[in-house]
């Protein structure tokens, strides 16, 4: 099934299917005479809280590589006859890429994971004003640049995607077409939905002010309306839940409470179950989506990531401070915008002209270069424009006297 055809039926209603301030003092509270008062937070937790986590960087642009890999060479289109980007399985063609590429769409999962510990720790201590603002100016300049960028391939190079009729393609630029119900310029963008959604739904406890126990609150209220969605039958409840991707973002926030305030029983309890619960959305997906991957090897990959956070966040990777990772963070999210149907349109044109694994690696690395220039010439200049722009307009909202 091609992710354009996973996107049609996400559209359907059951299941829709990508300046840290320093750590708050233990709140205090009240001791029962006779019980000794609760040990204050080791120091060591209080120093890793402000800290930047460079393997958190790492990771993510590992997740964005699985992902391309597997939509160049491990989904189930590129293996079939006929295929319009290959012409011919790709299991044919490299046998050996394919079974490892197979298994890269867990990339999206672990963007999930981490999206919920960054969230929290970038929007810890800071107004629902300066979240809305840092939202903006972090998703908008390089999606804009790739509604543009991804339209303009389509038009020059026809015969692999179909082009959405331009009133479509504006649309797209608000980032809001899924809740339109009009498909997305690439069909990778199914996951800012999700993403949307969980930003909506976290800016409530932004507003009510962030502490360990109203993000503790948040993930057990959130969790068990994501439980009850799908037997509801309730359209408003299975789009605010998002039961699909709301396990993951959960693991984030339990694994950044464990960086920020160390770990408690009750955290892995949180953490124990988005795993229960994620291994079973991983089968739902192979059965309904992907068709390439088997259950055991995609629940052991993402076992593996979930540990390797837990050792970021209890503080076992705080030697690792490459510089060159923040780059590699920073290409992360354009990757993932223009990697898919303009790669794949690319590899439909130059699939004769180099051994088939070159030109994965080949239009990989050119991608990681554009979405270098993306950051370095789109992202950042505009993200200043938009916020000195916004942070006027609420200047002027907040001082309006009628």
């Amino acid at each position: 099934m091609s992710i354009q055809d996973a996107e049609r039926r996400r559209s359907i209603p059951r299941r829709v299917v990508s300046g840290l301030q320093q750590p708050l003092p233990p709140l205090a509270v009240p001791v029962p005479p006779g019980r000794p008062a609760p040990a204050a937070r080791p120091a060591a937790v209080r120093d890793r809280a402000g800290r930047r986590l460079y393997a958190v960087d790492g990771i993510r642009l590992l997740a964005a590589l699985m992902v391309a890999v597997h939509h160049y060479a491990g989904t189930n289109r590129v293996d079939q006859p006929g295929n319009r980007i290959w012409d011919r399985p790709v299991s044919d063609i490299m046998p050996t890429v394919f079974r490892f590429a197979s298994y890269g769409w867990i990339g999206v999962e672990i963007f999930f994971v981490i999206s919920g510990f960054v969230i929290c720790m970038s929007c810890w201590g800071r107004t629902p004003r300066q979240f809305f603002v840092s939202r903006v100016i972090r998703l908008y300049p390089a999606y804009w640049f790739a509604v543009a960028f991804t339209t303009a391939v389509l038009i020059l190079l026809p015969g692999v995607w179909d082009r959405l009729r331009m009133r479509d393609v504006l649309l797209n630029v608000t980032m809001l077409q899924s809740g339109s119900g009009v498909m997305n310029v690439d069909g990778v963008y199914w996951t800012l939905w999700s993403e949307l959604r969980f930003y909506l739904l976290f800016l409530v406890v932004v507003w009510s002010g962030l502490t360990y126990r109203k993000v503790v609150v948040f993930c057990c209220a959130w969790g068990a309306a994501a439980m009850l969605a799908p037997i509801s039958k309730l359209p408003l409840l299975e789009l605010v839940a998002n039961p699909e991707g709301a396990w993951y973002f959960i693991a984030g926030l339990a694994l950044y409470l464990m960086h920020r305030f160390g770990q408690d029983l009750l955290l892995w309890g949180i953490l124990a179950m988005a795993w229960l619960m994620g291994q079973r959305e991983l089968g739902i997906r192979i059965d309904e989506v992907e068709h390439v991957s088997g259950w055991r090897g995609s629940v052991a990959i993402f076992t593996v990531f979930l540990l390797a956070m837990v050792a970021i966040a209890l503080g076992a990777t705080d030697r690792v401070r490459w510089k060159w990772l923040v780059t590699a963070g920073a290409l992360t999210y354009p990757l993932y915008l223009i990697h898919y149907a303009a790669g794949t349109t690319l590899i439909n044109r130059l699939r004769d002209t180099m051994d088939a694994r070159l030109l994965v690696v080949s239009v990989i690395a050119g991608f990681l270069l554009l979405s270098w220039l993306v950051h370095r010439f789109v992202e950042r200049p505009v993200a200043r424009l938009l916020k000195r722009g916004l942070d006027t307009s609420f200047a002027r909202l907040r001082n309006a006297s009628g």
